[in-house]
């Protein structure tokens, strides 16, 4: 028989029950204090539940997807027997929560966040510049109660019936490290851009901004070069932007909102390894002018970082949040549910941050989220803080013990399963399964005349691109023109594919690009926002 004899490390008295196991080395007992303190929320005497206790609690809730409160109460004082720990009531847990609020989460999430890759950090930085993505996630769900609903309205017709409204989260994050500069969120009815312009200050000299089509427009890219930050940013389709003069790469320099930009076009020929072929064209816009220090191709494979925001939006909403319904039945629990589940994400990549650190030459992306995450939950219920000259603990440790694989180069076909969203049509150019790519061709293309793009499609499966409903429109811009006469014009037929476009029409309407006299029938609009 062998006996194995563990020290736990936790406050004193009713205090014990506050911490967050590894993870209170990077959440410590003084930030939480001050944030506290700050925010007006510290108790006026010791109740069973104290309000750094109640942090702790909310940020367990968060951390242990699954459980109730008084079960995320349980992963707090499982480890301390023999301590005289309060047994509170679910009322009085509940209760605990509602007294601190969402501030003081907020504040330790706003203490928290920023960039967290050093100088050396492979995948980190393009010629000095730190890599930032803007995007936003609007699949978090919420329970259906009348005050969520009076704050956050029902789910958009894009997502289908559902009985949950939705909430839209948008973050800044270092593409490096999946790291959170920023975040804000809201109801789903405020476009992206409106969102992302909340987190603008975030932005400095310093940074390369990597965004894709949603975030091409006039007045934003303006309000991002007033930052200082430089950009990359892909266009969208209708975008015609004029030629000022060709560069020897085959980009083109081109004004856009009184900024003097650069253009670069590529056809991009992906091949698998199961014969398939897969070609796209991409259209960058970018503040980085000198074609001898990036040069074109260099551009487009760096563009290719912005996907790693995806990366950070995997591990937050399937893995922590595991698809989940948020709990609270009211917008402030809603708020402090969601800077909990922030802040929690951002302990967690600072800690795999520091592991890779710790190792020169070590990529972040080795290090495994899932790994960090079960780590953490098992050493929470083990109340067992770390030793303060440890700061990466067991969870660095357990990242840096088992890394993550180097990734692969592959491509499947694009699979959403929201019912009403654009891409459920199935991209009969993509393989099904997930295929290695054996090659990848860049032609970066010339400038040519750019006309009106012809509005015959030749796959009706396709969604058509807006610039060619608005050309069919811009035709007779004072005539009406029913639905069915619009599909036909652009050659789709049957009723699925005729109720689908029914639907993009309808939302261009509310986006103010249509105006609609009758139903199913529409014009163009003469004054677009």
């Amino acid at each position: 028989m062998v006996t194995v004899v563990r020290s736990i490390t936790v406050a004193a008295g009713v205090f014990a029950p506050g911490h967050l196991g590894p993870l209170t080395q990077v959440i410590p007992f003084e930030l939480v204090d001050a944030v506290l303190a700050e925010t007006g929320r510290t108790e006026r005497r010791v109740r069973m539940v104290p309000s750094r206790v109640a942090f702790y609690l909310v940020l367990a809730l968060a951390l242990f997807e699954g459980v109730s409160a008084f079960g995320a109460w349980s992963k707090l004082t499982g480890a301390l027997a023999g301590l005289p720990v309060a047994r509170p009531s679910e009322k009085a847990l509940r209760d605990a929560r509602r007294r601190i609020g969402a501030e003081p989460v907020k504040g330790v999430f706003e203490v928290l966040a920023g960039p967290l890759a050093q100088p050396g950090t492979p995948g980190a930085r393009y010629r000095g510049y730190r890599t930032v993505a803007f995007d936003g996630c609007s699949s978090t769900k919420i329970p259906d109660t009348a005050r969520n609903r009076a704050v956050y309205g029902r789910a958009p017709v894009r997502h289908g019936h559902s009985g949950y409204p939705m909430l839209m989260l948008m973050t800044l994050a270092e593409t490096g490290t999946r790291a959170l500069i920023g975040a804000v969120f809201g109801p789903t009815s405020i476009g992206e851009i409106a969102w992302a312009e909340q987190l603008l200050d975030r932005l400095d000299s310093s940074m390369l901004l990597l965004d894709d089509r949603g975030f091409d427009a006039d007045e934003f890219l303006a309000k991002i070069a007033a930052t200082g930050a430089q950009f990359l940013v892909r266009a969208t389709a209708g975008r015609r932007p004029p030629v000022l003069a060709c560069l020897p790469d085959g980009s083109y320099l081109t004004l856009i909102a009184g900024l003097r930009l650069r253009v670069i076009e590529a056809e991009i020929t992906v091949a698998g390894a199961d014969g398939s072929r897969l070609t796209g064209t991409y259209r960058l816009l970018t503040t980085l002018l000198e074609y001898r220090a990036d040069p074109a191709e260099a551009l487009v494979a760096l563009y290719h970082e912005r996907w790693e925001i995806e990366i950070a939006y995997l591990a937050l909403r399937h893995t922590l949040c595991d698809g989940r319904v948020l709990r609270s039945k009211d917008p402030t629990g809603i708020a402090q549910e969601m800077w909990a589940m922030l802040t929690l994400y951002q302990a967690l990549r600072t800690v795999m941050c520091e592991a890779a650190e710790s190792v020169p030459g070590t990529d972040p992306d080795r290090m495994s989220f899932a790994l960090a995450l079960e780590t953490a939950r098992t050493h929470t219920a083990l109340a067992h803080l770390g030793r303060p000259a440890d700061r990466l603990g067991a969870i660095g440790r357990a990242v840096l013990a088992h890394p993550n694989p180097a990734r692969r180069a592959r491509y499947s076909a694009r699979k959403l399963k929201s019912p009403g969203n654009r891409y459920t049509y199935k991209d009969p150019t993509r393989p099904a399964t997930s295929t290695q790519i054996t090659k990848i061709d860049v032609n970066i293309q010339a400038p040519t005349t750019h006309t009106t793009p012809t509005p015959h499609r030749e796959d009706p499966d396709k969604p058509p691109e807006k610039n060619h409903v608005l050309a069919i429109l811009r035709q007779h811009p004072d005539r009406p023109r029913p639905l069915s006469e619009i599909a036909a014009a652009l050659g789709i037929s049957g009723r699925l594919h005729t109720n689908r476009l029914g639907t993009r029409l309808n939302r261009w309407h509310h986006h103010g690009l249509l105006t609609k006299t009758a139903p199913n029938t529409y014009t163009i609009n003469q004054t677009p926002p």
